[in-house]
């Protein structure tokens, strides 16, 4: 027993709550792949760079024929050299522009794929509490810590074997870049550039394919709750038993206090004689079949008949129509269908006594009620 206290104020072993993960979203805190990103932005650049190098390549080409058409007049004349300066920025700048917007989108879109988009400015707020030496050192030496070298460790060794079987490979087209036309060689050489960090990326997205599980993992281990932590914020989120159970108790006499303010509306009470009771009502010019104004046994079926008697409302013994009635129909509901010939004998009998009140003569013999061999059941839901 004392285990099982301990366990719930210490140990975080229950999955992270819907709460607890939007608290932490709005923090800024959510799952990141570093290596998902670098693989993405990598693959773009790569299949960017192979496909745009003809038009890169042109550009870059203009551009270093600028830079070499330069007279001694030029170089001696400091508004020139600027105004050149700036002309080679800006075509310099076409040439990589759409290189650049590839690699922005890339970089922007690649941490959307398990986080998620997400702004908070606590994130931006600065933490003193990362500058401690000692926390610093325990984050080191920590799993968490341990599985970052593991995973740069990883990353080292698999960039640099596809980096050497690329140059390995790709060894002759490389130094013949030099024999080529000066157009033709920038443009290959772009293409070769773009098919490595194609190949690259192959090799960053298999570090991906098991950096993006880890990450997930890690961030739901990193928002753990205790039992306890999980029945405290059930509290605060749905309320406490015991209020909540108060507040179901008056909500129940607030029902029946009103369900009670109707009965001195009713034109008869249907008893079994003292386990059940329902009151009926029918008005013929607005209602298409008796409703059921209150129901109830036991406690609440002696009120109803009290009520009755105060308030002069006829009272009939029928149980089996009582009991059809309280098991088959809702307050403020119709009676059922199988149910309107026993209820007319007991409307025509009510009728019938007020006739004999009014006139002053013998009340007639309450009826004999039979119900159908198969009385109904409950209501059906919705």
């Amino acid at each position: 027993m004392a285990d099982d206290d301990v366990q719930d104020r210490g140990e975080r072993t229950e999955s992270p709550s819907q709460k607890r993960l939007e608290e932490a979203r709005s923090k800024g805190h959510v799952p990141r792949s570093r290596d998902l990103g670098a693989a993405t932005v990598v693959l773009v650049g790569g299949v960017g760079l192979y496909t745009l190098a003809p038009h890169t390549g042109v550009q870059l080409l203009a551009l270093m024929r600028d830079g070499l058409s330069l007279s001694r007049a030029d170089l001696g004349d400091s508004a020139t050299m600027l105004q050149r300066f700036e002309h080679g920025a800006g075509q310099g700048l076409l040439a990589v522009a759409p290189l650049l917007a590839l690699l922005l989108a890339a970089a922007v879109l690649a941490p959307l794929m398990i986080g998620g988009w997400t702004f908070s400015s606590e994130a931006l707020t600065p933490d003193f509490s990362r500058l401690d030496p000692i926390a610093g050192l325990g984050r080191i030496f920590s799993l968490r810590g341990l599985i970052e070298l593991g995973k740069a460790l990883a990353r080292f060794l698999v960039v640099a074997l596809v980096a050497v079987a690329l140059l390995s490979k790709q060894f002759r087209s490389f130094a013949g870049l030099g024999a080529e036309a000066p157009s033709a060689g920038i443009v290959h050489a772009l293409a070769l550039i773009g098919l490595a960090l194609i190949a690259l990326a192959g090799a960053l997205a298999v570090i991906a394919a098991v950096d993006v599980p880890l990450a997930l993992w890690q961030y739901q281990r990193a928002l753990r709750m205790t039992r306890q932590e999980l029945r405290e914020e059930h509290k605060e989120t749905e309320g406490s038993p015991e209020i909540k159970a108060r507040v179901r108790r008056l909500q129940q006499q607030q029902a029946r206090k009103r369900m009670m303010q109707q009965v001195p509306k009713a034109d008869v009470v249907v008893t079994n004689p003292t386990h059940y009771a329902v009151a009926l009502r029918y008005d013929e010019q607005r209602m298409r079949a008796p409703i059921v104004v209150a129901k109830g046994v036991e406690l609440i079926a002696l009120t109803i008949r009290t009520l009755a008697l105060e308030h002069q409302i006829p009272i009939v013994e029928a149980p089996p129509l009582a009991r059809a009635l309280h098991a088959s129909c809702e307050l403020g509901g119709e009676i059922p269908a199988q149910l309107y010939a026993a209820v007319a004998k007991v409307l025509v009998y009510v009728y019938q006594l007020r006739a004999a009140r009014r006139r002053a003569t013998p009340p007639p013999r309450p009826p004999l009620i039979e119900l159908p061999a198969q009385p109904p059941g409950p209501p059906a839901d919705g």
